[in-house]
């Protein structure tokens, strides 16, 4: 591909979603903020990308559309079209096709006045959630990364103690994973800075301990402030979140991703919690083992 005009570096040719990571990976915090949104959007929310015209999308991620005919363009996209074909193409195999996935979301009822669910009707927003986590569900089984998995598992094993940090809408999942690794006979310690003393926790987070940061959009900045300390002070991290470009991936020696399902600012946590759970439980298969 021939260079852009005024000197600029050409952009490598995108072929397909793993390119398109490797690309806003490459390039992230070069992005403006608003490109930064779609960007982090478009990676949580790919079936979605896939499916809906950019008005919906533009709404759904809360910037003009003009932001996102942007960031297709910035990618070397002719436009959003172009880069909509990136996100059909991730969809072609197991997964539910775009069109079924159109016609699923039908099955629930009546759409509002702007092309939107009704989500006044209890029972619309019931089985959107009950259908989106199943997809999520789906989802997290094919993506997962099954080799990350194992080693994730292996830290953990093979650390003295686990602090576990998750915050606003992924404190639920961290306080679960906290009950989860105290039943399989696993030491660990929840960072909720009671009294006012997460300095003290963080400090207690000894040579061979791993400190689990959970965090996903939009990154609790108490969390990602905890993993930078760690990272720094040469402790071991480990992260669940639900992107590349997550604030946390650089910190961490072994990432897991989860994209978890929504509904406008709500988040289910099903995914991220069937995760965990196989963790826990596949750590105390291990513990048990050692006995």
């Amino acid at each position: 591909m021939p260079k852009k005009k005024n000197g600029e570096q050409a952009v490598a040719r995108i072929e397909d979603y793993a390119s398109l990571v490797e690309a806003l990976v490459e390039r992230q915090g070069s992005l403006s903020k608003r490109l930064n949104q779609v960007a982090q959007f478009f990676l949580n929310n790919p079936e979605d990308v896939a499916i809906y015209n950019i008005v919906g999308l533009s709404k759904m991620a809360g910037v003009p559309p003009a932001n996102i005919t942007r960031f297709a363009k910035e990618l070397g996209f002719s436009g959003f079209a172009e880069l909509q074909d990136v996100f059909r193409q991730r969809l072609v195999g197991p997964r539910m096709t775009y069109a079924d996935r159109i016609k699923a979301l039908g099955e629930y009822g009546n759409l509002d006045e702007d092309g939107g669910l009704d989500l006044e009707q209890p029972r619309i927003v019931f089985g959107t959630f009950v259908q989106t986590a199943v997809e999520s569900l789906l989802r997290l089984r094919d993506d997962i990364d099954n080799t990350e998995l194992e080693a994730f598992v292996d830290a953990l094993i093979r650390s003295d103690a686990v602090h576990i940090a998750a915050a606003r809408g992924a404190y639920g999942i961290g306080a679960y994973s906290f009950y989860g690794f105290s039943n399989v006979g696993k030491r660990v310690h929840l960072i909720d800075n009671l009294g006012a003393m997460r300095n003290e926790q963080i400090a207690s987070i000894a040579d061979n301990d791993i400190l689990l940061a959970i965090t996903f959009d939009d990154y609790t900045p108490e969390t990602v402030e905890i993993a930078r300390s760690a990272a720094a002070s040469g402790r071991r991290v480990l992260a669940i979140t639900d992107n590349e470009l997550s604030p946390v991936v650089p910190l961490a020696e072994r990432v897991l991703y989860v994209k978890e399902a929504r509904l406008g600012h709500f988040r289910s946590q099903v995914p991220a919690l069937v995760l965990c759970q196989s963790i826990i439980v596949s750590l105390g298969r291990r513990i048990d083992r050692r006995k």
